[in-house]
């Protein structure tokens, strides 16, 4: 007795294809389809809220000007601090040496501006002012730069 081998009849290819990957998946409700997309309008408007309120929140910018080397053990580095006019800054300032390594470092505090003195502070009302910090190094420097500068916690610092 013989039996005729299904496996090799041709089935329809829809079936043939749900057997084999399983069946189609539904697709997404209207609901679904409207709530994904108040979320992510929610998304997008809470994002462009964060850009616009981040960026009117005080930051400080410096930009380095120059640098001297003094000599073997002393080096200049003048820069320009931007940040708001009553608002007091650290910045961390390092010389280096013919190979990039640090051979001086120092933070400086650069003051607040008081709001009775800005006006003789220029157009910009005492947001930049330049400095100039002297450093002490280890080794004759071919580079002096502004690492970073910040604002300073003052709970931190009155703790210190």
């Amino acid at each position: 007795m013989t039996t005729e081998d299904k496996s090799g009849t041709p089935q329809p290819a829809d079936i043939s294809l749900a057997n084999r990957y399983g069946r189609p998946k539904r697709g997404l409700s209207a609901k679904t389809k409207r709530r994904a997309g108040i979320a992510a309008l929610a998304a997008g408007i809470g994002f462009m809220a964060w850009v616009s309120t981040s960026s009117a929140t005080s930051s400080v910018t410096f930009k380095d000007i120059g640098y001297s080397t003094v000599d073997a053990t002393q080096a200049e580095v003048d820069f320009q601090v931007t940040r708001e006019p009553g608002t007091a800054v650290k910045c961390a300032i390092k010389a280096l040496d013919s190979k990039f390594a640090v051979v001086g470092w120092k933070v400086i505090d650069i003051p607040p501006v008081q709001p009775e003195s800005q006006q003789d502070q220029g157009a910009d009302g005492g947001r930049t002012t330049a400095q100039r910090a002297v450093l002490r190094t280890e080794s004759l420097s071919v580079s002096g730069v502004v690492d970073s500068c910040w604002i300073p916690d003052a709970a931190k610092d009155a703790a210190q």
